[in-house]
Order: C-alpha cells, then sequence, then structure tokens
C-alpha cells in the first residue's frame, strides 16, 4: 500500500536534514570573508578606483589599462588566503601591489607617477583603513629602503626586513580601522608604504601599496598632497568607494554579516518548502482502481 505522504516526507527530510545544513555553511563562508584598505596614506586600488580621487590621472588610467581595461571596483579584495606568514614565499617579485593576484596586475606597472601622500618622517602617523567587514587580526607597516626606485616594479629587497610598526587589532571607528603608528627617521623622497593586514579569524592576508612622499617638515595645510604636489580634494578617505557600504556601521561584523546570512538562510528554506509542496503534488500517487483488485 503507498502511503500518500510518503513522498512529501522524502522532501522534507531532504529539507530538514540535507538543504538547511548546506545553506547554512554557504552563508558562513560568506561571512568569513574580510575586506578592506589603506584610504589614508592611499593605496592605488582606492586612489585609482572608479570613484577614487585620482581615477583620472595618466597612472591611473595606464594602470586599469595594464590590468586588460577592467576597472578596480573590488578596492577591498586584495586578499591570498593560507599565506601563514609566508609571504616572501607565496606573493612573487614584482607583484608585490597585486599580491600576485591577475585581476590587480595593473597596481604593479612601474611609474614615477603614481598618487602620492606626503609624511614628516620621524612624526606620529594614523593609517585609515578602510574596512567593509571587521575581523581580528594584526596589520604589519613596512616602508621601501632609501634609494628605492619608482620607476621599477617592487620587490621584496626593496622593503625594510621588519615592519616600522606591528598593531594588533587597532581601534575601529566610522567604517575604517585606525592604526596608529610612528615614522621611522631617516628616509626622504617617494617611497611605498606596504601593509599587510593578517586575519585571526580567518585565512586571508591582506597586501596593499600606498605611495609617499616623505620629507622632513611640511607647513600645516600642505601635509596631504596629491599626484604631482597638487592638494588632493576630496581626501581619499573620505570619498565613496565602489561596491560597497562606504559608510558602514560601526558594529557591523560578524553581527552584521550575520543578518544578512539569515536572510539567505530564510529564503532558502521558504524555496525549499514551496519545493516540496510541488514535489508532493507531481508525486501523489493516483487513486487505485479497487476493479482490478476484486476478488473472483
Amino acid at each position: 500500500m503507498i502511503v500518500p505522504r510518503t513522498a512529501a516526507a522524502v522532501v522534507l527530510r531532504f529539507v530538514a536534514v540535507g538543504a538547511v545544513p548546506v545553506l547554512l555553511v554557504t552563508a558562513a563562508q560568506g561571512t568569513a570573508q574580510a575586506h578592506g584598505a589603506p584610504t589614508d596614506p592611499a593605496s592605488r586600488v582606492a586612489a585609482c578606483g572608479p570613484d577614487g580621487p585620482h581615477n583620472k590621472t595618466e597612472a591611473c588610467r595606464a594602470a586599469v589599462a595594464a590590468n586588460g581595461g577592467v576597472a578596480f571596483d573590488a578596492w577591498d579584495n586584495i586578499r591570498v588566503a593560507d599565506v601563514k606568514g609566508r609571504d616572501r614565499e607565496v606573493i612573487p617579485d614584482g607583484k608585490l601591489c597585486s599580491a600576485g593576484l591577475d585581476e590587480f596586475k595593473g597596481l604593479d606597472i612601474a611609474r614615477d607617477d603614481w598618487p602620492t601622500t606626503t609624511l614628516t618622517t620621524g612624526s606620529d602617523l594614523t593609517v585609515t583603513y578602510r574596512s567593509t567587514i571587521q575581523h581580528k587580526g594584526t596589520f604589519e607597516l613596512f616602508l621601501t629602503k632609501e634609494g628605492y626606485k619608482p620607476s621599477e616594479k617592487l620587490r621584496w629587497a626593496d622593503l625594510e626586513e621588519q615592519p616600522f610598526a606591528t598593531v594588533a587589532h587597532p581601534e575601529f571607528q566610522s567604517g575604517a580601522y585606525r592604526i596608529q603608528a610612528k615614522l621611522p627617521d631617516g628616509l626622504s623622497g617617494q617611497h611605498v608604504m606596504y601593509t599587510v593586514w593578517r586575519n585571526s579569524d580567518s585565512t586571508d592576508t591582506y597586501y596593499h601599496c600606498s605611495d609617499v612622499v616623505l620629507a622632513a617638515e611640511i607647513p600645516g595645510e600642505s601635509r596631504r598632497l596629491g599626484v604631482l604636489g597638487r592638494p588632493s580634494t576630496p581626501k581619499v578617505s573620505d570619498a565613496p568607494l565602489t561596491g560597497v557600504n562606504s559608510s558602514p556601521d560601526a558594529n557591523q561584523s560578524a553581527s552584521g554579516a550575520g543578518d544578512n546570512s539569515m536572510k539567505i538562510v530564510g529564503g532558502g528554506i521558504a524555496a525549499l518548502a514551496l519545493l516540496a509542496l510541488g514535489t508532493l503534488v507531481t508525486l501523489r500517487p493516483p487513486r487505485l482502481d479497487n476493479s482490478r483488485h476484486r476478488r473472483d
């Protein structure tokens, strides 16, 4: 005897036992990805992104052209998984600014006219690192050595062996981490500040190049300079960035991402419930013809 509810029971069991865990795992994986980039001093990807204040400069146009004409929409996504501190082994020379990722290869071109931020050597520095999802982790800040040539692609040998600042779990404020550091003395001219963000609650490490000019003393109002020494208006850290919420709430992290994840899971369960009903109708057995089973 066929029980009419058997088909529905099978589908509902699939929903309860199989599909929901898949949805939960998928949602959890989506929230595990942190994203971010330095916006002050401006990283190349932030300065040259679709809404970056310098995206019309020759250097930024050349970077997009070298990128196959593809704009840097995913400004917050220069990340490599499972590096585990082996940066110099995993990220090739000449590809430090793209982290070796083909979709960011335009950031590696050698030019001496990248948009720059002018900083005072030996002074206190607050790095603004905008993040679209908060994560625990440690920031390491490197500078290129004296004699660095911006007309050549950046190599590991161009950077100091040790970071000039290492900051774990810095303050998060108004959608960005505020990394407090002190610039070393003895450097001058154009350099690259190389920022490495090692997430401790995901497997990702982020890499960014910020072009800076180091000077012994800078008059107050001219501290922030744009390409070729012209003042940047607006500052990169205040500019909207494409494809993300450019002003995320300070509490947006696992909790904010979790709300979105629950929406995904809820929608998936509702869809599967409709599937179950449809299957029940489709698989419902036809009425039995009792005349065919009549005893002679």
